[in-house]
């Protein structure tokens, strides 16, 4: 996908400096937009995501009105650079206390950003999120899973109506049924063609965990629209014979399939956005403050968080007995393992592995897709309890963890390795979607 950006002039389309500037923006972004034919200031712009401007002038300051006839995103790359040239900075301030919001990147990563933004907004409403599960909450633990607002219907009304994505849910009892039927035959071709690290996993178990992939990846060559997996895998886990981790893992690395554990579809907006946009791997997983004290540990099956200064501004991350499921691909140690959990089925499997300890960065969408909230965060250590929910956790710091406890959305949340906060934000603004920094 590229961004669609209309060139705009402003008195003559031959002048070298546009036309230099033009044709370097070409080479600079040649991997994230396409550049439509030059258009004048105040004429009709052609259907485009953003206008873009490789030149400004200072006619600019006499023509507002042209530029608030431009009804599209506006953009301006003025330096050989790929960013907004110093002496337009005026004139970008200039326009925003008038009311126009021009998108100025002060470094070449942020307009590539900003293109990849833009691209995305425009094919989302071509996005399908595939959901399987049959009666969310009537399964095991319901006074748990009846709780999480990622399942009702209103949840799927505010995707399809912010960002256009449609949420297509099948029975996840028919899935398993179609994985469980599935040759050991082809299984085992599937994984010869693999290069999968495994311990403490039996053949049957390995077995079963590929013929989900296969039945998964059956659905996804039916529908190329499909962006995004989500199964309901432990509150109707009843339904498989296995867990499908390994499945999301092999999609998202051979297919950019985004995928949702306990079908969490608030997660997987939140996931694609921060993937598609800012070309980065992300995971998902469960946070355990340390000021909700009792409560996550009895969760977790542990007596006591690991010892930290400051704890009030750390957290314990950790799922389904590890510390989430993390993609291959944004992992330093990464092995398939038994099952921890005692509500999947006893052939199942999870995902144990680290991402790399320091930078992370936390974001997840709020209730009401106008908000996405933000944490730069640093991983410090990695934690083991033997005979607990939480083999191998991690402890991360956040910026104030009381302001977390008031304005985090979910205990489930996206970590992405590295510094992304003010990424995130130019993502938001070319979304539509507030940034809030927690």
């Amino acid at each position: 996908m590229k961004a669609k950006l209309a060139p705009v002039y402003f008195n003559d389309p031959g002048n070298p400096d546009f036309r230099n500037q033009l044709g370097l923006l070409g080479n600079l972004l040649s991997e994230e937009a396409e550049f439509l034919p030059p258009v004048k200031l105040g004429e009709k712009m052609p259907a485009a995501d953003a206008a873009i401007f490789p030149q400004l002038l200072g006619n600019a300051y006499r023509q507002t009105g042209d530029f608030r006839k431009i009804g599209m995103p506006i953009l301006a790359v003025t330096s050989r650079f790929g960013t907004m040239a110093m002496w337009d900075w005026e004139i970008v301030s200039f326009m925003k206390e008038e009311g126009i919001e021009i998108l100025a990147p002060y470094n070449l990563r942020h307009t590539r950003i900003i293109c990849r933004s833009l691209s995305v907004k425009r094919e989302l409403s071509g996005v399908r999120f595939l959901v399987f599960q049959d009666n969310p909450g009537e399964g095991f633990q319901p006074e748990i899973f009846k709780r999480f607002f990622w399942w009702e219907d209103a949840c799927s009304r505010r995707i399809k109506e912010k960002f256009g994505v449609e949420i297509v849910r099948r029975s996840f009892m028919e899935f398993g049924r179609k994985a469980r039927e599935i040759p050991d035959r082809k299984a085992r071709e599937v994984l010869g063609e693999r290069e999968i690290k495994t311990c403490g996993v039996s053949e049957k178990a390995l077995l079963s965990a590929a013929k989900v992939y296969i039945a998964a990846m059956d659905e996804v060559d039916k529908d190329p629209g499909i962006g995004g997996i989500g199964i309901n895998c432990l509150n109707e886990s009843r339904f498989s014979d296995t867990t499908p981790c390994l499945a999301l893992d092999r999609l998202f690395a051979e297919r950019g399939i985004i995928w949702g554990c306990e079908a969490d579809t608030l997660s997987m907006m939140t996931m694609y956005l921060a993937h598609k946009c800012l070309a980065a791997p992300v995971m998902m997983t469960n946070i355990y403050p340390y000021l909700m004290g009792q409560a996550p540990l009895e969760h977790e099956h542990i007596d006591h968080f690991p010892l930290v200064d400051n704890p009030e501004n750390c957290i314990l991350l950790a799922h389904c007995g590890y510390l989430g499921l993390v993609p291959g691909i944004q992992a330093n140690e990464w092995t398939l393992r038994k099952k921890v959990l005692a509500i999947v089925d006893e052939n199942s499997t999870a995902v144990d592995a680290r991402i790399p300890q320091g930078h992370v960065t936390m974001v997840k969408l709020g209730p009401s897709l106008d908000r996405m909230t933000v944490a730069g965060c640093m991983l410090e250590k990695y934690v083991q309890y033997p005979g607990s929910h939480c083999l191998n956790g991690a402890v991360v710091r956040v910026p104030d963890g009381h302001n977390l406890m008031k304005n985090a959305s979910s205990h489930h949340q996206c970590f992405l390795s590295g510094e992304w906060v003010n990424e995130t934000e130019i993502m938001g603004r070319v979304l539509g979607t507030s940034i809030e920094k927690i």
